[in-house]
């Protein structure tokens, strides 16, 4: 499917998710990169230095929440004092350890390393590419041709340089990525971010004129999304005034907009909920044929997905909370549910394939492409010029299948891909001219690959391999079972010295939210830091997450949110029972859903870990619906307002559930003064409330960043070696 938001097939793992009608919104997961915690990078900005800082002081009475308010004021004097003071701290200790200053230049260079695999984005003979390493820490757009992509080392054309521009503007911008108006993709709708959050401005820029269009169409710093329509024509959904955001923060009116005009004159095509996670409007392309869609986010699981046509909005007649995507004559549609059809019932989880013309028409006749059993899932469908290929994770681990036909009413025919990597990511080369695919391959201690697949021939041509960043001939990968509170298997997947029967330094990570899962990946930032010194590294596959489809994320939302702390409170066990480590030497760390993850492990058990990391997280659960995009996550978390549900969150509600005289063992929290995503107060409340029970948590908060936690390269080595730096020194790693 060729997308007007194009900037997607530029990205390491280009693929087409199901995600009901494409929102710009979707990419509001509760996530910083996802699931993995958000690391952390040369020196950070400094704060605003208009109060010298003050040491932070154990208070004799115990704040209530409102003395913690001011907090939440995200710029406000004291809110800026209390991060300027507390960063003081951190930093002094953190930088002044053995090693720090080495560790960052080391994680510097591992980020800004000119040896990466520079994702490919094909537009025609040419191949486009965003970059950033030391030279360019805020990026680069820029192209070759497809011949040269393919040398060792291209001769690459600059189109858009983000570090020149932000000198040129005295600005602090991050590029979020650029809508392309098909077929040339010459004139696109540029994302910038003024220091990393989600709300961006858009400018029109002309590739070939290597420069923005002046008068073009542009847009003022929001939530927002963007879609072209045609050369003079857009769609647009951003903040309209009073009532077009929606209660969650994200557009929820798509206006069509004529160049030339002003935006107040733009006409409303669509417009969802106030109470809906957002809706919007797109065009999309299948071997040349132009698809209008508009879509409403109900929230994260629920979509409405309708098509444009004749100026009527044609509903899509599936369970709100399936994923759908039309395909030119066809229609996809992933189960989360199972669906009675007739006489039928197809399993959640299931992929569903239909010819969209009679399914418009009443019929309801489906192919299945994929139904999951006990230890599998579907992670993605591509779909390319005539072809399909679906990966499905088996125990956590990448299969790959390719889906062909005779004719288009021919029913489909799957060939597996043998491919034994831990994880697989496929994106198309070009999917309006050919069924050829990237192949991207990696796991834990093996950097990726990238190679061109040929699968009509079924040939593989490795591209571009990215350096080995770190030592790793001494580790081996292991998975193992541990065993949850209500006796659920939970799989762990273990990084570790081949052949030591010793407990050591560990560090375990998890997300467990949203149906996002937690795959095997390389990590160089985590192999240099932690790794190569001699640490075992843990990835847990906690309830709540994708990992068994929508079965395992429902398994853990709302009401039943404890089923994901007491999997990992099992799986630190399982470390502890096997040898691996020991109280003692045990850490766990997670960002943003992930980070409420570890706060709940710091109040709930803390006899369990050596050290805590906790970045970008939720702490406060009784307002967090009413901080910036917390309302979305209400179908995840439960609605703080219905007292059955405050019920549920009370029981672990970090910032609730602290306890004066509690052993907990060290904890340091991160966040970003720019994090419009997750409220930079739940981690300033967190330690504030620690603190005036006599505990002393390390906290460090960027200026810049957003949900990511770092806006640059520097930034993020800056913040990586202080988070590892930390743990290595709690929990005894050379």
């Amino acid at each position: 499917m060729k997308a007007t938001d194009t900037e997607a097939r530029a990205s390491t793992n280009a693929r087409l998710r199901l995600v009901g009608g494409s929102l710009v919104i979707t990419a509001a997961f509760l996530t910083a990169g996802c699931g993995s915690s958000p690391s952390p990078t040369a020196q950070a900005p400094s704060m605003p230095t208009s109060a010298p800082p003050v040491p932070p002081k154990p208070v004799a009475s115990e704040p209530t929440d409102d003395d913690l308010l001011y907090l939440e004021q995200v710029d406000g004097e004291r809110s800026l004092a209390f991060a300027r003071a507390h960063n003081t701290v951190s930093e002094g200790e953190l930088t002044a350890a053995p090693g720090f200053r080495a560790l960052e230049a080391r994680l510097l260079a591992v980020h800004g390393s000119k040896d990466k695999i520079p994702a490919p984005w094909v537009v025609g003979s040419t191949v486009r590419n965003f970059w950033t390493d030391g030279d360019h820490p805020r990026g680069i757009l820029r192209t070759t041709s497809f011949a040269d992509f393919k040398k060792p080392s291209p001769t690459w054309t600059t189109l858009l340089d983000i570090d020149a521009l932000n000198k040129a503007e005295n600005e602090s911008f991050v590029y979020h990525g650029m809508t392309c108006l098909y077929p040339r993709e010459v004139k696109c709708l540029v994302r910038l971010s003024r220091g990393g959050g989600d709300a961006e401005i858009v400018r029109e820029f002309d590739v070939e004129k290597k420069a923005f269009v002046k008068g073009g169409f542009e847009l003022p710093q929001a939530k927002l999304n963007v879609s072209w329509k045609d050369e003079n024509t857009i769609y647009v959904g951003t903040d309209f005034g009073p009532g077009s955001m929606s209660k969650a923060g994200y557009p929820r009116i798509s206006k069509e907009w004529k160049r030339g005009t002003p935006l107040a004159s733009a006409k409303t095509i669509f417009e969802a909920h106030e109470s809906d996670l957002g809706g919007g409007c797109s065009r999309s392309f299948t071997h040349g044929h132009a698809q209008d869609e508009c879509s409403r986010a109900i929230d994260f699981e629920r979509h409405e997905v309708s098509l444009l046509q004749g100026g009527k909005l044609i509903r899509l007649d599936v369970p709100e909370d399936a994923n759908v995507v039309p395909w030119d004559e066809d229609l996809f549609v992933r189960l989360r549910s199972d669906w009675r059809v007739g006489d039928k019932t197809y399993a959640k989880g299931s992929l569903l394939a239909a010819k969209l013309t009679p399914f418009l028409a009443g019929k309801r006749e489906f192919q299945v492409l994929f139904e999951p059993t006990a230890g599998t899932s579907l992670k993605t469908l591509t779909t390319l010029k005539n072809k399909l290929v679906i990966n499905v994770l088996s125990d956590v681990k990448s299969k790959i299948s390719i889906f062909a036909r005779k004719s288009p009413t021919s029913p489909w025919v799957a060939s597996p891909l043998d491919e034994n990597a831990g994880s697989i990511h496929v994106g198309p080369v070009d999917d309006d001219s050919t069924d050829d695919v990237w192949l991207w391959t990696e796991d834990f201690t093996v950097p990726n690959t990238l190679s061109y697949w040929n699968t009509t021939t079924g040939k593989r041509e490795v591209i571009k391999r990215n350096p080995s960043f770190f030592e790793a001939s001494g580790l081996e990968v292991s998975q193992h079972f541990a065993t949850s509170k209500d006796g659920t298997k939970i799989p762990y997947f273990e990084v570790r010295k081949k052949g030591e029967t010793k407990p050591g330094p560990t560090l375990l990570s998890a997300y467990g939210g949203f149906e996002i899962s937690q795959t095997p990946s390389y990590g160089a930032a985590r192999g240099v830091a932690w790794l190569e010194r001699g640490g075992t590294f843990v990835l847990a596959n906690l309830r709540g997450g994708g990992e068994y489809g929508p079965e395992w994320h429902k398994a853990a939302i709302k009401e039943k949110r404890q089923n994901a702390y007491d999997d990992l409170a099992a799986v630190a066990e399982d470390l502890v029972h096997r040898g691996v480590a020991t109280a003692k030497t045990l850490g766990v760390m997670g960002g943003s859903n992930g980070g409420l993850l570890t706060s709940v492990m710091l109040t709930q058990r803390p006899e369990l870990f050596g050290a805590v990391v906790s970045m970008v997280p939720l702490t406060d659960m009784k307002r967090y619906h009413k901080l910036l995009a917390g309302a979305s996550w209400m179908s995840e978390y439960g609605d703080p307002d219905n007292a059955q549900d405050w019920a549920a969150l009370a029981k672990f509600s970090p910032l609730h559930n602290t306890k004066r005289g509690a052993a907990y063992p060290p904890v340091l929290y991160t966040t970003s003064t720019k994090d419009d995503r997750v409220h930079p107060g739940h981690a300033r409340k967190m330690v504030a409330r620690l603190e005036a029970e006599g505990y002393k948590p390390l906290y460090y908060e960027n200026i810049e960043g957003g949900h990511g936690g770092a806006a640059d390269l520097k930034q993020r080595a800056y913040v990586d070696a202080l988070v590892y730096t930390f743990l290595a020194s709690r929990l005894g790693l050379n």
